[in-house]
């Protein structure tokens, strides 16, 4: 056991945040401290690190073991490069490495025993510097910043010119640097790339010490974690496994604990309804016996009912009218800035009920394509034509669809002038903005917040196509998964951009890579595009890669895009069986209703003629009605 936390209190005012809290964590065990947000999770790496004081409890580290933090938000000043930042870690090396250099200098100078004192000295200062690594400190930091998405132009910017993002990604690069036995880190993935994140997944999984992360990306908590610490309403529960291990068994836990309550308020009514009975009787005998089951239910030890998540919005997206198949067709798309080429001769199509998530890494121009499609930004080249009834629900990371000097009641009012104050009320409510909430400026709340009342705007708007720019970012875990619910039951189309790999695993049919100024097309979800990537852009890389590629590989990706598209269209031919089935049941058992109605009729069942028409006729919708159910079942296969 490397770290003790044991019995941690900790209350803001009159809210408890964390309640008794205990956990231990082991030498090199990796773990997650989950929650929704404000359940306490940064306090809790703050009092570890000793940064705030904890009401009662203790935290116990092992002797001489070290600990490294990164919190949310870092604040770099000063003249250093990138480079130079982190490489000031290095600062004992660099000294040895001096020092080194100087006893070289002066043995020239040296004979008989005081050269053969330092060179003891040499020899022993040497393998020191060799076994921290002193040869190759220059590599692992570029290694560091490259992982982290720096390219080695950028590695001479100056700090102080960097955006918060960087900064806190020079943090990162320092922090793993330093290699502390236990690493304490608050939302590490918030300002990375998926490549990046990739990166520091595999980083972290290797790590020689422990490590502590607070994060809400469940894909990269998959991957590193073994142990799951959650904080719910102040009180601490430990799980082993991954994310998607804890998740299923709290959803058990959770289950049988909703259980065992409804059960016992079973039991309790049950008991007073008899009590009450008793009673009734006004016999003696009767009211002992009452009040002797009275004094049993008093002993009843009392379950607490489970508490429901308190983030929990309630998000219901449906379309208001069915849009034709053809949603969107993008034909030679082209865009730059100035001399930048974003990306060139972009083709693609989106038929209606598709869930496509456009991915790919940072400044690349997944956003600007978004964008172009709702006529906020123009191309410079190409055309985005919308297809038959097709309405657009746009949500953008920016969130430029909010009023920011609106009240929130006024921003949706204004938008939706058909709702009354109570139904306004409502909405807000379900997305957690309750009494003199909705009296807040747009331009108070925090990004999470307006996250939400742009999602609200959204499920108003009734539209067919939505259009979602990044829209987990700053929702906790829980919001996510009602989210991905909410998306997953939609009827209409969704085009979205996401570097959240469990959200688009979860929710994306297709996926389109913007890679080297172009998409790449994936049939499927993220583990699918993680199992083709490699094949597929081996085509679109003017590299050397794809010079020395093999022609059976280049062949292979060119028969895969190609039953890519087979199979692309064999769907699209089934769904569109599928709907002329169940349209034909539906128009069968129609008329098999209408006959039973005329078969009630006396002037239909004296007439034995037209008796003996209508029962042939349901006959045969009888018969028809069972290849098609079997029709059905097939294609819904």
């Amino acid at each position: 056991m490397i770290l003790s936390c044991s019995n941690i209190s900790k209350a803001f005012g009159s809210n408890e945040v964390i309640k008794h809290a205990s956990f231990h964590i082991e030498d090199h065990e990796k773990a997650a401290i989950v929650g929704i947000n404000g359940a306490g999770k940064s306090t809790l790496l703050k009092i570890i690190m000793g940064e705030l004081p904890s009401d009662e409890g203790e935290v116990i580290i092992s002797k001489g073991k070290t600990l490294g933090y990164l919190a949310q938000h870092q604040d770099l000043t000063g003249d250093k490069t990138i480079y130079e930042e982190v490489l000031e870690v290095k600062r004992p090396i660099l000294e040895m490495e001096a020092r080194i250099r100087q006893m070289e200098l002066d043995m020239k100078h040296l004979t008989g025993r005081e050269l053969n004192d330092m060179l003891t000295s040499y020899s022993r200062l040497n393998h020191e510097f060799e076994q921290q690594n002193g040869y190759a400190y220059q590599s692992e930091i570029t290694g560091v910043l490259k992982g982290l998405g720096f390219t080695e132009e950028e590695f001479h910017k100056p700090v102080s010119a960097l955006s918060g993002g960087q900064k806190t990604r020079v943090s990162l690069g320092r922090l793993l640097l330093t290699k502390p036995d236990i690493i304490l880190l608050d939302e590490p993935t918030n300002h990375l790339d998926m490549e990046s994140i990739a990166w520091l997944e595999t980083y972290l999984i290797n790590y020689d010490g422990s490590v502590i992360i607070v994060a809400h990306d469940r894909y990269f908590l998959d991957r590193v974690v073994t142990k799951v610490i959650e904080l719910d309403n102040g009180i601490m529960n430990v799980y082993q496994g991954n994310y998607t291990d804890y998740s299923s068994k709290r959803a058990m836990i959770r289950e049988a604990q909703m259980k065992a309550y409804l059960n016992q308020q079973q039991e309790i009514k049950h008991q007073e309804e008899v009590i009450a009975k008793l009673k009734s009787f006004n016999r003696e005998k009767s009211i002992r016996r009452a009040e002797s089951r009275e004094k049993m239910l008093d002993k009843i030890e009392l379950l607490d009912k489970p508490t429901e998540i308190n983030d929990e919005m309630r998000i219901r997206l449906e379309p208001n009218i069915i849009s034709g198949n053809d949603v969107l067709t993008v034909r030679g798309l082209k865009k730059s800035f100035d001399q930048n080429l974003l990306f060139d001769q972009v083709n693609f199509e989106i038929k209606r009920g598709e869930r496509v998530a456009v991915i790919g890494g940072n400044g690349t121009g997944k956003t600007t394509i978004l964008k172009m499609i709702n006529g906020i930004l123009s191309s410079d080249a190409g055309e985005i034509i919308l297809g038959s009834k097709v309405h657009i629900g746009y949500y953008d990371q920016e969130h430029q669809v909010l009023h920011m000097e609106k009240t929130l009641f006024d921003e949706l009012q204004d938008t939706y002038p058909s709702m009354n104050n109570t139904q306004i009320r409502n909405i807000l409510a379900a997305f957690l903005f309750t009494g003199d909430d909705v009296y807040k400026r747009v331009k108070d709340l925090s990004g999470g917040e307006r996250g939400r009342v742009s999602l609200a705007k959204l499920m108003l708007s009734e539209a067919n196509f939505l259009i979602l720019d990044e829209p987990t970012n700053h929702l906790d875990i829980t919001s996510k998964e009602i989210l991905e619910d909410a998306l997953v039951n939609y009827t209409g189309t969704v085009l979205y951009v996401s570097h959240d790999r469990y959200f688009i695993n979860k929710t994306a049919t297709r996926i389109l890579d913007l890679t080297n100024k172009t998409l790449v097309n994936y049939i499927g979800n993220y583990d699918y595009y993680l199992e083709k990537k490699e094949l597929m852009t081996s085509l679109y890389t003017d590299g050397p890669s794809a010079d020395s590629a093999p022609q059976a590989e280049v062949s292979e990706t060119k028969l895969d895009w190609k039953a890519q598209k087979e199979e692309q269209a064999r769907i699209r031919k089934r769904q569109n069986a599928l709907k002329k089935t169940e349209d034909e049941i539906h128009r069968l058992e129609t008329r098999d209703g209408e006959i039973d109605a005329l078969l009630a009729q006396e002037e239909v069942f004296t007439d034995v003629p037209r008796l003996m028409e209508l029962n042939q006729e349901k006959e045969s919708i009888g018969k028809q009605l069972e290849e098609l159910y079997e029709q059905w079942e097939e294609l819904a296969e």
